[in-house]
């Protein structure tokens, strides 16, 4: 058995903590310019509250954006909140950062995914990635399955070598 460094979970850490000091500035000074953030998350883990129905609507992962129409955004070393508006009605959401599957800022372009298996992918422009879903029209919506747009993300884990026992 292998005693090294968990690089892996290191990396999750690191990059959910940017988005954790990139929403704390958010929340002080609220969103410059162009920026805004698509935020996925898997709805079915520990500490996420969203309404009955968005999870009825989304049982697995959801997108969320924060642009335009977004308030009362708080920030914590563990989470965030939010409250943004589904079919015109507003609706608070809670967020631990640990249940966050990716982030991108499309006006960067910025992003990176962070999947089950540990493989961080940040953006990059390259032949054969896969992108981050487009959100629906409504700007707080979850994104759709399989939409196109937002920035490349490529899946390291083509590049990783296979571990050895």
């Amino acid at each position: 058995m292998d005693e090294g460094f968990d690089y892996p979970a290191l990396v999750r850490e690191a990059l959910r903590g940017v988005v954790a000091r990139l929403l704390a500035q958010v929340e002080r000074e609220g969103l410059p310019g162009a920026h805004h953030f698509y935020l996925s998350f898997d709805t079915r883990a520990p500490g996420v509250v969203i309404p009955p129905g968005l999870l009825r609507r989304y049982p697995e992962e959801m997108t969320i954006v924060l642009q335009h129409q977004f308030w009362g955004l708080r920030v914590d070393a563990e989470a965030f909140e939010v409250t943004l508006r589904f079919g015109g009605h507003p609706e608070k959401l809670r967020v631990p950062l640990s249940a966050l599957t990716s982030f991108a800022d499309p006006s960067a372009p910025f992003g990176f995914r962070l999947d089950e298996g540990g493989d961080e992918a940040p953006v990059e422009q390259a032949a054969g990635a896969t992108s981050i879903p487009a959100p629906e029209s409504d700007s707080a919506a979850a994104a759709a399955p399989g939409a196109t747009g937002g920035p490349k993300i490529v899946d390291l884990g083509a590049f990783r070598r296979e571990r050895r026992d």
